[in-house]
């Protein structure tokens, strides 16, 4: 699989068989590629400040792991599936619930910044949009508010968002049809880029 860092072609298939061959030092490209998403999926999963230490645990993890990576998958939704274990152990083990506001917060910081030749207004109304958007998907189950978050937040198509929570695609088609029916509800507003089509091989 292939993806970009700063603008370069990073073959992560290759590096990864260095990484395996006794050159651990290659595994910084894949830190440095996918340090980014990885916090904002820990970020938009609920670990709220303790998100830098969840992504540097579940990098650490990873590498531990490469001997186990399949060949021929792609690497993100791989990591990403760490991540929200990390997370979900984080959560579990945290002496006080972060509250919506404290995610909302650390969610923002971890976006990437907006252009100065940005719209104010429109950077204003998509912030606005995004706080009332964690605010709906608390009052969807874990299973809903997991698949809209890796398929929107995280912009995740429906392959890599299939692998990253280990569910069959035709169970993420029909956990988003749900999902998206119930924030329809919540959100009037609410227009997702892609709506999945109905149906699936496999349901709740």
């Amino acid at each position: 699989m292939r993806t970009r860092e700063g603008g370069r072609i990073v073959d992560e298939a290759a590096v990864i068989a260095r990484v395996r061959a006794g050159e651990p030092e290659a595994y910084a490209v894949l830190v440095r590629t996918h340090t980014g998403i990885a916090l904002r999926a820990a970020t938009a999963l609920g670990a709220g400040a303790d998100a830098e230490d969840v992504v540097q645990q579940a990098f650490v993890k990873a590498y531990c792991a490469l001997g186990r990576f399949r060949d021929g998958t792609a690497f993100k939704p791989w990591l990403l599936a760490i991540v929200a274990n990390e997370t979900r152990n984080t959560v579990r083990t945290a002496a006080r619930q972060r509250t919506l506001a404290d995610r909302e917060a650390a969610f923002v910081e971890a976006e990437p910044l907006i252009p100065e030749s940005a719209d104010p207004a429109a950077a204003t109304l998509r912030t606005e949009r995004r706080a009332a958007l964690l605010a709906a998907l608390e009052q969807l189950s874990e299973e809903h508010r997991l698949v809209v978050t890796h398929r929107y937040l995280l912009e995740m198509d429906e392959s890599e968002t299939a692998q990253a929570l280990g569910w069959p695609r035709g169970t993420v088609k029909s956990r988003l049809s749900r999902a998206l029916r119930r924030l329809a509800c919540l959100l009037p507003d609410f227009q997702p880029g892609e709506e999945p089509r109905e149906g699936g091989d496999e349901h709740e």
